[in-house]
């Protein structure tokens, strides 16, 4: 069983403890791609993945602010470790939004009792990410059967349930809730990316999975009204590229005071005393403290919008998610790549690992393109275009 945490404080303070132990082994973890079965069971039974369940069902119900800040802790210890309950939260939301009372007391309860969400969702070589091949189509008894295969599945590996979106026999989207081990799934550790080498996204295959009906959520609904699902998926993903930038600089700062020369030229004794230096440490904590203010700034958006939710509102929360994921991206990839510019030679040594912070970012980035965010923000500046609604945004 999982303890129960009862409010946001509680939450970040567990966040914050799991993140320190989590940090100890991330660089052995990434070097020999030990995926992080034991940390996730304690992220599991520390209660952390349950903070979203209603109060009405026991959770803590905590808001956007406090999420984002709980991923960009654990992210700055471990990015691969962040990215795999992200899918698992932006799930939870589905069955908040789509579920049946029934629905939500059975899986709120699976959540409370500790039990991890997966992600089915993306497929490899469709016409673009939002072209679904995966059926979801009705047997004869009243449930359903699926069909397809699912690629990037982060999460799944490690999963107790897993999400699988796919199309009905009316070419709508769905949600089916799979649980692991059922007849007809199979989850292949084939993820062979140049970071986030341990969240395990690699491949799902669905032959003929038998699905309750109960166990299927009408994820098409989502997007006829004001919606937050994309909003609080990416801002999820903001934390995360803003955690990297913190977790890089952290350990660029740590090199320098204990183990970077100082530059003849500079005539300090240590490298840490070099006024180059301190500018440039000085200017990517600026990157490092925007990325922070904009994701924070996004979370309370998504906060209000929540508590009153309209098309402006919703609007104003994905713009505002989408500036910080932007933000986020570019921090991200630009101090993980200048931690080796102020450490100096030693510190691309492939033994000290320190390169992973670079590749976690360069390969979380990829997730969805910053250039259309700025379409966005651009159309939104000029004539109040509205973002559309859709999951990525």
């Amino acid at each position: 069983m999982a303890e129960i945490i009862r409010d946001g404080a509680e939450a970040l303070k567990k966040a914050a403890e799991l993140a320190a132990e989590f940090r100890t082994g991330a660089s052995e973890r990434d070097a020999g791609r030990l995926l992080p079965r034991a940390e996730l069971d304690k992220l599991s039974a520390s209660g952390l993945l349950a903070v979203t369940v209603p109060a009405d069902h026991g959770g803590a119900d905590v808001g956007a602010l406090t999420l984002a800040r709980i991923f960009r802790l654990l992210a700055a210890a471990d990015a691969s470790l962040a990215q795999i309950p992200q899918s698992h939260f932006a799930y939870v939301n589905v069955i908040r939004r789509q579920g049946t009372p029934e629905q939500q007391a059975f899986f709120y309860g699976e959540l409370l009792a500790g039990k991890r969400f997966g992600n089915a969702q993306s497929e490899a070589g469709t016409k673009h990410v939002q072209d679904i091949r995966t059926r979801l189509e009705p047997a004869s008894d009243g449930s359903y059967l699926l069909n397809g295969v699912k690629n990037y599945a982060t999460g799944a590996l490690f999963a107790d349930w897993i999400p699988v979106l796919a199309l009905g026999t009316d070419d709508k989207p769905y949600v089916a809730l799979v649980p692991a081990g059922a007849p007809g799934l199979t989850v292949v550790d084939d993820w062979d990316g140049m970071g986030q080498r341990t969240t395990a996204s690699g491949t799902v295959r669905l032959e003929g999975v038998r699905v309750p009906a109960d166990r299927v959520f009408a994820h098409h609904l989502t997007f006829e009204g004001p919606q937050l699902h994309g909003a609080v998926a990416q801002l999820l993903h903001a934390a995360i590229d803003a955690g990297i930038a913190a977790g890089a600089l952290a350990e660029a700062a740590e090199f320098v005071r204990t183990k970077s020369r100082p530059w003849f030229e500079s005539g300090y004794d240590t490298a840490a005393e070099d006024p180059l230096l301190i500018q440039r440490f000085g200017e990517l904590d600026l990157r490092v403290r925007a990325a922070d203010a904009l994701l924070d700034t996004a979370a309370r958006a998504v906060d209000t919008a929540r508590a009153t939710l309209t098309d402006g509102t919703a609007a104003e929360a994905s713009l505002a998610v989408a500036a910080a994921k932007a933000y986020a991206a570019g921090a991200a990839v630009e101090v993980a790549g200048a931690l080796f510019e102020v450490a100096g030679t030693r510190s691309a040594l492939d033994s000290l690992n320190l390169h992973r912070h670079w590749r976690d970012a360069r390969t979380h980035t990829l997730h969805d393109p910053v250039r259309w965010k700025i379409q966005h923000l651009g159309r939104h500046a000029v004539d109040g275009t509205r973002p559309p609604r859709h999951g990525l945004l």
